[in-house]
């Protein structure tokens, strides 16, 4: 993995944070973007934990990334995607404790990771927050798992969101809503971004789910 870059709040060094935080936020960026695009949300959610911003490892040009290459929108083939999942687990065995659970927070196709980490690895996950994002058709190891357990994911899209196709759209909320305690938002107008109000609905699912003191 490339590039990661690394930040604890309350102005301690991510060294001094990390070691004994139960939780640690990553954050996943979009396809084409970078790991300093979605830094800004955990000042607008407040996360108090420490955090990550992660570097998708596929270089595009111009300082732009990707988890995986498009060869179909919304419908990734699994081997591309299983190798990045794998990357991301390398990153966090080797920087966040084995005590500590990840909490990620990924857009579009970083959103697409949060659920692939859920999705291999659920007893390091804890509460994903899916912004814009889908999911992979193909089975992937945990996923009876997560259909018994039906573990706190929050999955939130704009109705007027033309980069996800519908039927990855429609993919996502089968799997969802039979894998997960899911709770989905759905804001009118909103194309394929993140609005005020999914932060506020972030902010509100983070709380509930780890607590008041998880957010400042």
């Amino acid at each position: 993995m490339t590039d990661a870059l690394l930040h604890a709040v309350g102005g301690a060094t991510w060294a001094e944070a990390s070691p004994t935080a139960p939780v640690v936020v990553l954050l996943l960026h979009g396809y084409g973007s970078h790991e300093r695009d979605l830094v800004p949300i955990v000042t607008e959610v407040g996360v108090t934990a420490p955090w990550a911003s992660l570097r998708a490892p596929l270089e595009l040009g111009d300082g732009g990334a990707a988890w995986f290459a498009i060869e179909t929108l919304g419908d990734p083939p699994a081997a591309p995607v299983e190798a990045a999942t794998a990357a991301i687990w390398e990153w966090v065995d080797a920087h966040v404790p084995a005590t500590a659970r990840v909490l990620p927070i990924g857009f579009s196709q970083g959103g697409f990771m949060a659920t692939q980490l859920l999705r291999t690895r659920p007893d390091r996950v804890v509460a994903p927050v899916v912004l814009a994002g889908f999911v992979l058709g193909a089975p992937q190891p945990a996923d009876e798992r997560l259909a018994a357990d039906r573990p706190a994911l929050f999955w939130g899209r704009g109705d007027a969101d033309r980069v996800i196709p519908v039927e990855a759209v429609e993919r996502a909320g089968s799997f969802l809503r039979a894998s997960s305690t899911l709770v989905e938002r759905v804001y009118p107008g909103l194309g394929h971004g993140v609005g005020a109000a999914e932060v506020a609905d972030v902010r509100a699912f983070i709380a509930e789910q780890l607590g008041a003191d998880a957010i400042g």
